[in-house]
């Protein structure tokens, strides 16, 4: 009889985490984010279609803490999600399969999204005179 404790295929409690997981999740879900803020994206563009009343609406809601924290969240997204896929393109043409450089690059993704969305707001922030 096979004993009910354990499960019935690997799952993610048994194996130990690792950057490669993390990033291959961390790609799936960005891509997700990007297609549910591309809705976020329509809105603006179509309050700016409607007019100023419409307009200053969405730039209410934009400069709201929650709009910051989706705006923030969806550039980080972009970046992550832009910085991974050019991983991939880089793996795909057949270069960084080892497994040393298949770690360093996914670091390389995570880190260098982090300070490429930084470097877009901080140049966003100095251009509307908010930094």
């Amino acid at each position: 009889m096979a004993n009910p404790q354990r499960p019935l295929s690997p799952h993610l409690q048994v194996y130990r985490w690792q950057v490669q997981m993390v990033t291959s999740i961390l790609h799936r879900v960005t891509g997700m984010v990007l297609a549910a803020g591309s809705l976020l994206l329509a809105w603006g563009l179509i309050a700016l279609a409607a007019g100023p009343e419409s307009w200053a609406g969405f730039t209410g809601f934009a400069r709201s803490g929650l709009g910051f924290l989706i705006l923030f969240g969806w550039s980080w997204s972009l970046a992550y999600h832009l910085l991974n896929g050019i991983r991939h393109l880089i793996q795909d043409a057949g270069f960084a399969y080892s497994i040393p450089a298949f770690v360093r690059n996914s670091w390389i993704s995570i880190f260098g999204s982090l300070v490429l969305t930084g470097l877009v707001w901080v140049v966003a922030m100095m251009q509307r005179g908010g930094a």
